[in-house]
């Protein structure tokens, strides 16, 4: 028998299934259950995530036979090798500094160079011949991050000499400068952009123009959000450099897009090929030529979902982030430092960084496989998802007059910030978790070190542009990045702060009764106490009241936890309450029947799956005199 024969003969022996046969299982395997509720997941996004997908999922969608290198692009150009630039920055303090850290990086692994030049920092012909000195510049990649003295950098360029076949980018988006600092640094943003471009005309490679995407997703996006608001900006762009005498294709050819990754995973992969198709179909609108309307991406893993407690799990973070990305296909990709959001990253957390890239090519072969997930049922879905709904956030905000019009009106702030408050209340009922600040914190760590209170705080415009609101000369109000973890974060380090000159409060697991049940419970409070720096002492098991109570008195307890099953809290609760002294009494579990009943007797605390974290424990900080 064939290997054909042998693969037909095995297909047989498993028929095909049916959806509705699949369905009519599943129905019956919830047994009553709400399908809705307990198998689909609402995203962020508007996106509705079923539970598996099928061929014919697939069906509406007419872009799939597309080729690498094909129109609308979504598989990316690499038709044998999936490529990208492996990316570090260098802040400039000095040019010649900067230089040999930049070839001493090309040794590591590193492919492309992003040099940070201050605002105030001049750059000379010499400075910019000094900075790439020996820097082979046809073989990877130069990004500058100037600011407005792209402008400058520009013309500099043309002066010295360097290899017009140069790759790279400035970090130049002065249409963007109104959502980062409420104000337009220049007049005509517009005219600046095309005055970069035409400086920039013998080097074909180098992109004038970078979409800051990455600072709608770090002031609390949702990847839809991140898209739609980045594509209005680049077709702002559009509009305005061809009306400036700018042909699209070298417009479109000027145009990079930096967006950041979060760790949701399968939806990172999607969000670069739903970019690469929408960027395609608005260039198209423009001009008939395909190969300017391949998007350039640039991926950095984003800061809103990184911590400072336990902060090697920003690690993993990192390396998901990376992963999701580069399987998108982006052109290229920074990873942070794991301590980046609240420190200078040191020589070990930039070599991990870089190494976690070197892995994924060298190692995994991350670079063997051009445009794994296509095909894939549930990524193609995704990815048709995506573009669906940041299409029309796109048309929303083009029936506002365009991206700057809409920014200057408010919505797009408003729109933002909803979702950033949604996120806010989903972290705090953990509806959104972060490992080891809202879930399985490390009990045994604290910080010791005086922290700026600013890595903490989520800024306002009067913060960030240094002016009153009363009578603010902003343009709009500006998108303010921060963390998700800041505000669980900033009250734990209150306790560390605090335990510096006093005791650490302590929360006693007074487990008794049913086993399954205290386990369960005491487990559950041992977490959520440690979420603000507490110490925690879980216990085996007391036979009585009175000898979990002793126990918590010689240990000192400040609360004092009841951890047992809701029958046997209308017997327990009060003796706890009665015996406990000065220690605050809690209950781990919410006993609806007899909520009342033991209120009534003086019980006010109770912790449970729905308690809010920030609400309940700064009650508890208040109450142990910790401010």
């Amino acid at each position: 028998m064939s290997e054909m024969e042998k693969d037909k003969y095995l297909f047989e022996e498993f028929p095909p299934i049916s959806k509705q046969e699949w369905e009519d299982k599943i129905i019956t395997d919830l047994k009553g259950a709400d399908y809705d509720r307990k198998l689909i997941w609402r995203t962020n996004e508007g996106i509705n995530v079923r539970p598996y997908y099928r061929a014919e999922d697939l069906e509406k969608i007419d872009y799939l036979n597309v080729n690498p290198n094909e129109f609308p692009f979504i598989r990316g150009v690499n038709i044998k090798k999936n490529q990208w630039f492996i990316r570090q920055d260098i802040e400039v303090i000095d040019y010649a500094t900067a230089n040999n850290k930049a070839l001493e990086l090309l040794t590591k692994g590193v492919d492309s160079l992003g040099f940070i030049i201050g605002r105030d920092k001049g750059c000379s012909k010499e400075d910019l011949t000094t900075l790439l000195k020996d820097i082979p510049v046809a073989d990877i990649e130069i990004n500058i991050i100037a600011g407005h003295g792209a402008m400058d950098i520009a013309k500099l360029l043309n002066e010295i000499e360097i290899d017009q076949s140069i790759t790279g980018s400035f970090a130049f988006d002065p249409l963007m400068c109104v959502a980062k600092t409420g104000k337009f640094k220049n007049d005509n943003p517009i005219a600046d952009a095309a005055t970069v471009i035409n400086l920039l005309k013998d080097f074909p490679n180098f992109k004038a123009i970078t979409i800051w995407g990455d600072l709608f997703e770090n002031a609390g996006s949702s990847i839809v959000q991140e898209l739609g608001y980045s594509l209005s900006v680049a077709n702002e762009y559009m509009a305005g450099l061809t009306e400036a005498g700018i042909t699209a294709e070298d417009a479109a050819k000027a145009i990079k897009f930096n967006y950041a990754t979060g760790s949701n995973y399968f939806m990172e992969i999607a969000k670069v090929r739903a970019a690469r198709l929408l960027w395609a179909k608005i260039v198209e609108q423009y001009t008939q030529d395909n190969n300017a309307a391949l998007a350039n991406i640039h991926a950095v893993t984003s800061d809103w979902n990184k911590t400072i407690y336990d902060p090697y799990a920003n690690m993993l973070r990192t390396q998901t982030e990376a992963m999701s990305s580069i399987l998108g296909g982006v052109n290229s990709m920074t990873v942070k430092g794991f301590n980046a959001v609240y420190e200078k990253p040191t020589d070990f957390s930039n070599r991990i960084a870089r190494n976690q890239q070197i892995l994924l090519k060298e190692e995994s072969h991350f670079d063997k496989v051009v445009d794994p997930g296509a095909g894939s049922y549930y990524i193609e879905s995704l990815t048709d998802s995506i573009a669906e709904q940041a299409w029309k956030l796109f048309l929303e905000v083009e029936d506002k007059g365009g991206f700057v019009a809409a920014f200057k009106e408010g919505s797009i702030q408003a729109s933002i910030k909803d979702l950033a408050n949604k996120r806010d209340l989903d972290i705090a009922n953990r509806k959104e978790n972060f490992l080891g600040v809202n879930q399985f914190p490390n009990f045994t760590e604290s910080i010791e070190a005086e922290l700026d209170a600013e890595l903490f705080e989520r800024k306002c415009c009067e913060d960030y542009c240094d002016c009153k609101n009363e009578d603010c000369d902003c343009d709009a109000e500006p998108l303010i990045p921060y963390r998700g973890a800041m505000a669980i974060e900033a009250m734990r380090y209150k306790t560390d702060v605090f335990a510096k000159n006093n005791k650490r409060p302590l929360a006693f697991m007074l487990t008794i009764g049913n086993l399954t049940m205290r386990k369960a419970r005491a487990q559950f409070a041992c977490n959520f106490f440690a979420v603000a720096g507490c110490s925690v002492q879980d216990n085996n098991g007391f036979e009585t009241i009175a000898e979990g109570i002793k126990a918590a008195k010689e240990a000192k307890a400040d609360i004092v936890v009841l951890c047992s099953s809701d029958d046997e809290y209308s017997t327990y609760a009060p003796e706890v309450m009665a015996q406990v002294g000065d220690a605050i009494t809690v209950v781990a579990g919410f006993p609806k029947a007899i909520m009342d009943d033991l209120k009534a007797k003086g019980i006010e605390h109770f912790v449970h799956v729905k308690s809010n974290l920030i609400e309940t424990l700064t009650g508890f900080q208040k109450e142990l005199g910790i401010e």
